[in-house]
């Protein structure tokens, strides 16, 4: 359950747990759910339970496989801090993270109600990112959610941005990501709704990616924003890669 990833914000994905269910309407048109139901119909194993959320303790100590170091996103294909993940499970996933201090990883989640509320109990290591996604001003409180908790490095994915998020506080947040969103149906992202982040980052000097602009023809339409790319990113350790 990992493998190289096209993601323009990272390098490979882990996948100890699949599957989700929809909570907010970044999740309408749920790319992970069209490709585990493509690898259910392919008869991959641990896709058997199509997109039904299913934790799978042999992909554990797959980071640990890996010697050259690298940058991970953890659970492209679910989210950790689903209500169906046993606490146990998530703290297996960040022994692995702890252990693996050579990889940087990083976590991503729409819960990030449940994401304060265990982050108490969660042993939080120096190579571990922890995100939450924000798209559309309904869903802001989510920043201080994540404000909350005990991760070192706190960042926003702005991802698929569906609405002019107006002003934002981005004290304790040390990366913002944008994209709008791609695939069939994708909905439309306005300009101005990417420069008002943008130029928000500038002003609270937090590093600021473009990811796409999204579409149906994603490649297409690129990720080009005034000119240039945007691909700024904390400066804390990295790991050395190729």
């Amino acid at each position: 359950m990992a493998s190289g990833s096209a993601i323009e914000w990272t390098q490979s994905t882990w996948n100890p747990v699949t599957g989700c269910t929809k909570i907010s309407t970044g999740c309408r048109n749920c790319y992970a759910e069209r490709m585990a139901k493509r690898l259910h119909a392919m008869g991959q194993k641990n896709y058997r339970n199509g997109f039904r959320l299913t934790c799978h303790p042999e992909s554990l100590d797959i980071p640990l496989r890996w010697k050259k170091p690298q940058i991970i996103f953890v659970n492209s294909m679910s989210d950790l801090f689903h209500e169906n993940v046993p606490l146990d499970f998530i703290r297996d996933v960040f022994t692995t993270m702890r252990q693996a201090d050579y990889h940087l990883f990083q976590v991503l989640t729409k819960r990030a109600k449940r994401l304060m509320e265990v982050s108490p109990v969660l042993d939080w290591p120096e190579n571990v990112w922890m995100g939450v996604t924000v798209e559309s001003r309904n869903y802001k409180d989510r920043i201080d959610y994540l404000r909350a908790t005990g991760a070192g490095i706190k960042f926003l994915s702005l991802e698929p941005l569906l609405d002019d998020l107006g002003e934002l506080d981005l004290f304790g947040i040390e990366w913002v990501i944008v994209g709008g969103e791609s695939g069939p149906g994708a909905r439309p992202m306005a300009i101005d709704w990417v420069r008002g982040i943008r130029n928000q980052c500038l002003e609270q000097q937090v590093p600021f990616f473009f990811k796409q602009w999204g579409g149906v023809h994603k490649k297409k339409a690129g990720r080009i924003l005034d000119d240039r790319t945007w691909d700024q990113m904390p400066a804390v350790r990295q790991p050395v890669v190729g």
